[in-house]
């Protein structure tokens, strides 16, 4: 890409964006009107038209009906996309809207959406248009909320979702080159005035950018370091992928029981903080029914199992150690985590009763 944050992307820098999915069957591309998916479709039609063989596009704009002007700028997506000789789909988000945590039930519904288009179109990638600013901004925001070194790596290029993978070939491009790009060619877009609502976390923390700028934090310095703390989050699961290993073997290979995890607590207390962090995770994501375990909860537990553990492995007295001391029971994200007899279990917890029952 051009050094030059406010240069038109050339033909030749679109192809290296979109080079990767040439041998897709088909692609979604997800365009809301705004500048930046406006120029995501753009660019696509445009690399598409100069291969003799591609993916087939389909543009998907997602009506979440929750601005008056969302249904006009869908139709006006479809008339851009018709000219560029693209199918369109327009999906509504119907039913009611939560009054609190709208931002995240609308990207949930969003992608679930988009997801259902890409089985439809038989397409192997959806495509959004996110940018370094919004990189910038998600890094902001996780740092804010005090999240690990997972979520500090921001957004990846690619994730899999719906056993779909999503794709964001503009992650490493600025907005503005994205809005230099539709000058030049003459495309407009819509301007989305909750981008700037103050009620929002990210709008209010895309005002602040320009400060921060100004202290040398711009948004290139933090998407490297977004970057590199991706990086280190890699290395880290290649430990924690190690560490299951280990921790297999000291059982001697014995099989493992079916929506069980299992770990020898001494083996597994001489790893180190974040790799058990991590394998508690993966067992309370994998067998829990209430959703991803959050990470101060799995922190809090993780002390209490080394507690339980440490306090276990002193021989009282009269050489016999009391069931305090050597068993704990709790529940999180709907898994039941235990020790008992020199081992840490993971299973599935039972379902909670509701009211009245």
């Amino acid at each position: 890409m051009p050094d030059d944050d406010n240069s038109p992307i050339s033909a030749r820098a679109a192809k290296q964006l979109f080079a990767e999915f040439k041998a897709a069957p088909a692609l979604v591309l997800a365009v809301s009107g705004g500048p930046d998916s406006v120029a995501l479709m753009w660019l696509a039609a445009r690399w598409r038209r100069s291969l003799a063989r591609g993916p087939d596009l389909t543009i998907v704009t997602v009506d979440h009906g929750l601005r008056k002007e969302s249904a006009r700028e869908a139709r006006e997506v479809k008339h851009l996309a018709t000219d560029l000789g693209l199918p369109h789909r327009t999906l509504r988000w119907r039913g009611a809207k939560p009054e609190t945590g709208l931002p995240a039930a609308a990207r949930e519904a969003r992608y679930r959406l988009l997801a259902q288009a890409a089985r439809a179109a038989g397409a192997s990638h959806v495509l959004t248009a996110h940018t370094r600013d919004d990189q910038a901004e998600t890094l902001l925001m996780r740092l804010l909320r005090g999240s690990g070194i997972a979520g500090l790596s921001a957004m990846a290029r690619h994730s899999t979702r719906d056993g779909l993978v999503l794709a964001r070939p503009l992650l490493d491009v600025p907005k503005s080159q994205l809005i230099a790009t539709l000058k030049r060619a003459g495309i407009g877009y819509a301007d989305d005035p909750t981008n700037r609502d103050a009620a929002f976390t990210r709008p209010r923390l895309r005002a602040l950018l320009p400060q921060l700028a100004a202290e040398g934090g711009d948004a290139r310095t933090l998407v490297r370091l977004a970057g590199r703390l991706a990086r280190a989050n890699a290395a880290v699961e290649v430990l924690t992928d190690g560490a299951e290993r280990f921790l297999r073997l000291r059982d001697r290979g014995d099989a493992p029981q079916p929506g069980v995890r299992s770990f020898e607590a001494a083996s597994f207390v001489t790893l180190p903080e974040e790799v058990r962090l991590r394998l508690l995770l993966r067992a309370i994501d994998a067998l829990g029914h209430e959703g991803p375990a959050e990470l101060g909860k799995v922190e809090t537990l993780l002390a209490a199992l080394d507690q339980a553990v440490a306090l276990g492995s002193r021989a009282p007295a009269n050489g016999r150690a009391t069931p305090k001391q050597t068993r704990l029971k709790q529940t999180l994200a709907g898994a039941l985590i235990s020790l008992a007899g020199g081992r840490i279990h993971v299973t599935a917890a039972p379902a909670r009763r509701s009211k009245g029952t």
